[in-house]
């Protein structure tokens, strides 16, 4: 897929997590959801990543902390689609997929259910 303007890319974030069931966004909490140009340097391509202390792993001492982050990287989000419908899906698969890392749900659960 060709290049996307960053305020339409940002338009089918907004639209991803306003299609998001209502049931997995009620017990977010503490989350940032971030875009970024490009996954880092160094490191394998990602479509995205989660960062944070999942809800399974919180206890009673949790407070004071930063937030958890979503990063979406754009680059690898619009070099994965094949056009901009498939890139409103990617991006909505990334969403729920790192959201689900926030859940303390990790990668071969989320193959599991076809969210890999």
């Amino acid at each position: 897929m060709d290049q996307i303007a960053d305020e339409d890319f940002d338009a089918l974030v907004e639209e991803a997590l306003e299609l998001m069931p209502q049931e997995l966004k009620a017990h977010m909490d503490n989350v940032v959801i971030f875009v970024e140009d490009s996954s880092p340097e160094g490191e394998p391509p990602m479509l995205g990543v989660y960062d944070g202390i999942a809800l399974t792993e919180r206890g009673a001492d949790y407070g004071f902390v930063p937030p958890d982050t979503v990063t979406l990287f754009k680059k690898q989000l619009v070099d994965f689609a094949l056009n901009e419908e498939d890139l409103r899906e990617q991006i909505y698969i990334t969403i729920v997929h790192e959201i689900a890392h926030h859940y303390g749900i990790d990668d071969e659960r989320l193959h599991e259910l076809g969210w890999g």
